[in-house]
């Protein structure tokens, strides 16, 4: 049985969008959506005291229309999806990591209803990306919706670390079943280092580094191509920040798919990288699990 696709709902904009771009991606994906909904809860965990009777009520009230809003922009322009909802109790973003352990792929909007306006993205999602074992996809405010205007490209940022097998397999499958080519983007601003104890050199040259590190990335993806013959590859190397190259190809994107690994409780927050991308790109972004 195929598992399900997860989605947060809190009524906020971005959550709404979440829902709509999760919908059309369980069609694609040929899987069921289940939109869950964790009630607020005070700061810290404090419950209200004494409890109003009518509190409980109320909240699950709320609950059911926030879903019953969220499964109607999801369902929006298909008649083929099977929708499941639930209202969950906990803390939210753990909560939510916790749904994800039964997913194929959890999606959260960038920003919920009790976040602050200047911050680009809210805890919650910053916590999901970090600690959920699925893919995480962040769909943030203001962005177009997939199956709307589609450019038709899906860019995968590919770094020179050994580890990059399921980010790179997400990416070719989910290029084949939009039937979308795909952008391979190599960025790097320092020679790679390519053994225990050696040092970066401290002068280089850069074509003949970027040289390197475009065949170093076509030998990367050789061996996925041709499993996916249907899907066209594009190979992109720059001599910039992964961030910087990974934000501006995310502008003429449809899907960023980044690398990020799972992070423990002792560590806080995300990588570098994904931390910029995840703040400003210009798509949809799922971050993988290494």
């Amino acid at each position: 049985m195929t598992m399900p696709i997860v989605v947060g709902a809190d009524g906020s904009p971005a959550s709404l969008q979440a829902a709509e771009w999760a919908g059309h991606e369980a069609v694609v994906r040929e899987a069921s959506l289940w939109i869950v909904h964790v009630p607020p809860r005070w700061s810290l965990g404090v419950p209200l005291v004494p409890q109003p009777a009518r509190w409980a009520a109320a909240v699950q009230a709320e609950g059911r229309r926030i879903l019953e809003e969220a499964t109607i922009r999801a369902r929006a322009g298909t008649r083929r999806l099977r929708v499941d909802t639930a209202i969950l109790e906990g803390v939210v973003p753990e909560t939510l990591v916790a749904a994800a352990g039964a997913a194929q792929m959890i999606v959260v909007g960038d920003r919920g209803r009790g976040g602050f306006a200047g911050l680009l993205l809210g805890s919650a999602a910053r916590h999901v990306a970090a600690r959920a074992p699925c893919p995480v996809a962040v769909i943030r405010q203001a962005i177009r919706q997939a199956g709307t205007g589609d450019r038709g490209e899906i860019v995968v940022g590919v770094t020179a670390r050994p580890d990059q097998e399921p980010v790179l397999d997400f990416a070719f499958q989910e290029a084949c079943l939009r039937k979308a080519r795909l952008r391979a983007v190599r960025a790097w601003t320092h020679p790679a280092v390519t053994g225990p104890g050696d040092a970066r050199p401290l002068f280089y040259d850069v074509e003949e580094v970027t040289e390197q590190e475009t065949r170093s990335l076509a030998a990367t993806l050789a061996g996925r191509a041709g499993g996916y013959p249907g899907v066209p590859v594009t190979r992109q190397v720059v001599h910039e920040h992964p961030a910087k190259a990974l934000i501006d190809a995310s502008a003429t994107a449809d899907l960023l798919i980044i690398g990020v690994r799972l992070r423990t409780p002792a560590v806080l927050g995300l990588g570098a990288v994904a931390h910029a991308v995840l703040h400003h790109c210009a798509c949809p972004v799922v971050a993988v699990r290494h």
